[in-house]
């Protein structure tokens, strides 16, 4: 079975050790230690999928305990529909957090577009009574 060293993931999935080192300590990954006291990590498959499962939450903005929520189900005996039902009820309760961002987003962009409306008519009115 093929293992991997931290500099290994680091370099496969463009982040930092110190960023694996905190998804160990978050307890998403558990490798093995090695060598004199210990000091050496070695991830298994096992570990790496985890480990890219991880960031592919993160892509999805989920959090780091609901990552680890859905990872783990997929160290329990597998009931495919549990685990499906889960994860689109997180899916459905990250989309709808997304979307009320959205609309503040574009409630603020509103207000922005319009007080830059307002500081342009001013400034226009401004330049008009200097050249009256």
């Amino acid at each position: 079975m093929p293992t991997y060293t931290i500099t290994e993931l680091a370099r496969e999935f463009d982040i930092t050790a110190r960023a694996i080192r905190f998804y160990e300590d978050q307890g998403l990954l558990s490798p093995s230690r090695e060598g004199a006291g210990g000091r050496s990590r070695v991830y298994t498959p096992r570990d790496r999928t985890r480990l890219k499962l991880t960031l592919r939450g993160k892509r999805l903005g989920l959090s780091l305990s609901e990552i680890k929520s859905l990872v783990d189900m997929y160290e329990t005996p597998k009931d495919t529909s549990a685990q499906m039902n889960r994860f689109l009820g997180v899916l459905a309760q990250h989309r709808q957090t997304l979307e009320q961002q959205r609309e503040d987003i574009e409630l603020s962009l509103a207000e922005i577009t319009a007080h830059e409306d307002e500081c342009k008519r001013l400034l226009a009115a401004q330049e008009e009574a200097k050249t009256a």
